[in-house]
């Protein structure tokens, strides 16, 4: 079953540069057609076929970009490449693993494989980069040359800007954001470890702590009702959102302490709660930062929404010809 994102395809002007930017979450794929001023002229979501194994997540992949390049080719575009967000570790095109999520997917060699089965250059990074390339390029961060970006959902993801460069680490290992360690000996995280701002921070670690908070909450209370009731003051809520601001508070200002960014950019459907979310945000941040790494640093809520992904991996695919291909372009994108 498809689900556009976009209402109908836009118009595309004759031998248009198009990239195909293709999202795959835990249990959803995206995929559109991005123009190279960040405009999103068409896209779709499918449910991913886990079920059908490695192959099978691959083969509808390969079905999503033909089905794409048919679209754009069709209307008198043109494919420059085809950019992927994929959750775990991915170094120089190959999927190394840690997408706990989905079956198989060790060490194996998708941006070969997918360019072997479609004819185009791929291009292929964490998801949580792609997220945060994309509002560097095109959203909340646009024109800045330092930022971190945060998403905060079931886990905490994030990206960071530095220099002009999109930043993972050695080898693209690094940049965990919602694995800093905030509490000696604090509560276990997915990941193994114990104290990690994910376990305090996160969507998920809000809902936990407002059901600590009222015995008697609705089973489904979520995020979204957990901020209604804080509206309403509603104690138990208030008492649940004051930790959470106290924990986000600390990992941002931990961040700016160390990267001094311009803009700190939060995404995931928490950061669309309202105006009051940075404002509380930002007056403990305050607080908590060194005034001398904090001065140039304003925080922000996302701009892109959920198409972000979307528009990141097309960044990744134009900014990848401004320096030669080396596998995965993570740290050779410079705006």
């Amino acid at each position: 079953m498809h689900l556009q994102l976009v209402d109908s395809l836009k118009t595309i002007s004759l031998n248009k540069q198009l990239a195909i930017g293709i999202d795959v979450g835990g249990s959803a794929l995206k995929c559109g057609l991005v123009a190279e001023d960040g405009s999103l002229l068409y896209a779709f979501t499918e449910t991913l076929k886990k079920n059908a194994g490695e192959a099978g997540v691959i083969e509808q992949i390969v079905s999503c970009i033909e089905k794409s390049a048919l679209i754009a080719n069709g209307n008198g575009g043109v494919i420059g490449g085809v950019g992927i967000g994929f959750p775990g570790i991915v170094e120089n095109n190959v999927v190394m693993g840690g997408a706990d999520n989905l079956p198989g997917f060790e060490e194996l060699s998708l941006g070969q494989l997918l360019e072997t089965k479609t004819g185009y250059n791929v291009f292929i990074d964490n998801d949580a980069n792609m997220m945060g390339m994309g509002e560097w390029i095109y959203g909340a961060a646009k024109g800045c040359s330092d930022i971190v970006f945060l998403t905060v959902g079931t886990g905490i993801g994030g990206a960071l800007v530095i220099n002009n460069e999109l930043y993972g680490g050695y080898k693209n290992r690094g940049t965990e954001l919602g694995h800093i360690i905030i509490r000696h000996e604090g509560l276990p995280c997915s990941c193994g470890s114990r104290g990690c701002f994910e376990a305090y921070a996160s969507a998920t670690a809000l809902i936990d702590r407002y059901r600590f908070q009222n015995p008697d909450a609705p089973e489904s209370a979520d995020g979204k009702y957990i901020i209604e009731c804080y509206l309403q003051q509603e104690p138990a809520a208030v008492a649940a959102m004051t930790y959470h601001f106290d924990h986000m508070a600390a990992g941002i200002a931990g961040f700016i302490n160390i990267f001094s960014p311009q803009k700190i950019v939060i995404g995931g459907g928490i950061s669309e709660a309202g105006d009051f979310y940075i404002r509380e945000l930002t007056k403990k941040v305050t607080k908590l930062a060194m005034p001398a790494t904090s001065k140039q640093t304003t925080l922000v809520t996302a701009a892109l929404g959920n198409k972000a992904g979307l528009q990141g991996c097309a960044a990744m695919v134009f900014r990848s010809k401004e320096t030669p291909k080396q596998g995965n372009t993570y740290n050779h994108l410079t705006r």
